[in-house]
């Protein structure tokens, strides 16, 4: 369904979409991919994206609506299966090179496994 997406995308998480750089999967269907961070923030970190190339929220549409919904309702699926749903977790995205997005393609964190501190240790 996301073929195209994936040929055409670079980023390092269309390599792990065409499995040209392995990851340790936490959860697939045929529209997402949830997989363990391999430089964790917290003691589970996991990232969910779409198979569909979407560079960041900003880049999202009315077309995309289905699609994301899905991952959102996933997320606490995903959070069971890395273990981190039975004391909270965290789910970011960021969105732009001043809010520290790396990869220009959508995708949330899932953080938990262990109390987190708060989003601005600065108050």
């Amino acid at each position: 369904m996301y073929e195209q997406d994936m040929q055409r995308n670079e980023t390092i998480f269309g390599k792990i979409l065409r499995g040209e750089i392995p990851c340790n999967k936490v959860y697939e269907d045929e529209h997402i991919l949830a997989f363990h961070d391999i430089s964790p923030a917290a003691k589970v970190h996991a990232l969910v994206i779409p198979k569909k190339l979407i560079s960041s929220v900003n880049e999202a549409s009315e077309d995309d609506l289905t699609l994301l919904g899905h991952l959102q309702t996933k997320i606490p699926e995903i959070a069971q299966l890395a273990g981190c749903d039975k004391h909270g977790y965290r789910v970011i995205t960021n969105v732009g090179p001043n809010a520290g997005q790396e990869v220009f393609h959508i995708h949330y964190h899932i953080l938990g496994g262990e109390k987190l501190s708060g989003l601005n240790p600065k108050l």
